[in-house]
């Protein structure tokens, strides 16, 4: 006879919403700067040209000269009492909010970084060990794109491959138009106009551009 008390605790029946946002480096340090730019750069996603003469060009020429550059834009921002860079900063900041919010049992909210740490793997696993069956991530990409949304896709579905145990699976593909989005734009731009003393004759809104071939 199996005696059920002497069965380890096993957790289930959670919902685990992972967030993941571009990437960040791990420090301003050079080394730190060429190991983040390695894995961004060398996502097929990312640069769509002859993947060998790609690689030759990368790590003899763009990951022994561009790093230096790079670190000296990132010692710009980094914030030196978080010691953490403010995209790493505020996308954790973005989870625990959204924790928050909407707080519940069996609701488990994190982010991920596709390039550097902490990484989609690391967190799914974690994902994995609280008990998540149910898997739904949010890349913070509000339109698709290839080199964003579709590269977030591919580092889910590689860590998936690998593991035994597979959660239903949800990936939010795109929400720009979306008017719940739409109207989280509007008030807070009404939260701004608020706060400040002046009217603005115009508000102009950029947005990030892509090469049609990319998209």
């Amino acid at each position: 006879m199996i005696n059920n008390t002497d069965h380890p605790p096993v957790k289930f029946g959670k919902t685990g919403v992972l967030i993941v946002n571009l990437g960040t480096p791990d420090s301003t340090s050079w080394l730190d700067i060429r190991k983040y730019l390695k894995e961004f750069l060398s996502d097929k996603r990312v640069i769509e040209v002859n993947p060998i003469l790609w690689q030759i060009i990368l790590n003899i020429f763009i990951l022994n000269l561009r790093p230096s550059k790079t670190a000296k834009a990132y010692k710009e921002i980094w914030m030196k009492e978080e010691n953490i860079s403010p995209l790493l900063f505020y996308t954790k900041k973005q989870a625990e909010k959204i924790s928050k919010s909407i707080s519940q049992e069996n609701l488990i909210i994190d982010f991920a970084m596709r390039y550097g740490n902490p990484s989609i793997k690391s967190k799914i696993f974690k994902m994995h060990e609280e008990g998540c069956e149910n898997l739904i991530v949010l890349p913070l990409y509000p339109q698709y794109a290839a080199a964003t949304t579709a590269t977030v896709c591919d580092e889910v579905y590689r860590t998936l491959m690998k593991m035994r145990w597979q959660p239903s699976l949800k990936i939010i593909p795109h929400y720009e138009s979306d008017p719940l989005y739409i109207e989280a734009l509007v008030n807070s731009i009404n939260r701004k106009m608020e706060e400040i003393k002046w009217k603005p004759d115009l508000i102009l809104a950029s947005y990030h551009g892509i090469p049609k071939k990319i998209f």
